[in-house]
């Protein structure tokens, strides 16, 4: 038996899993450094902002909009991708 599960926005979905609050919001995740954006929401998705552009390139637009930025937090994601893959 085979199983395809798309983890869309998974760091984002992550991230909301233990804020609830974050739902509707804009929300992205940022590369090591804090210098790129590597996961975007739907709502950033929507406003065109393009996988890996550099933070500063688009940070006023993030503002405007109420974007939740985070830094990555591979431990998080490691532990929530094992527990998908279980």
């Amino acid at each position: 038996m085979y199983a395809l599960i798309d983890c869309n926005n998974f760091y984002v979905s992550c991230e909301r899993l233990f804020r609830p609050d974050l739902r509707h919001r804009p929300v992205v995740v940022l590369s090591n450094n804090d210098g790129c954006i590597v996961a975007r929401s739907k709502e950033i998705k929507a406003l065109n902002i393009p996988m890996g552009v550099p933070l500063f390139k688009v940070f006023p637009l993030l503002k405007k909009h109420n974007t939740a930025i985070f830094s990555s937090n591979y431990t998080l994601y490691g532990d929530l991708s094992q527990r998908v893959m279980q």
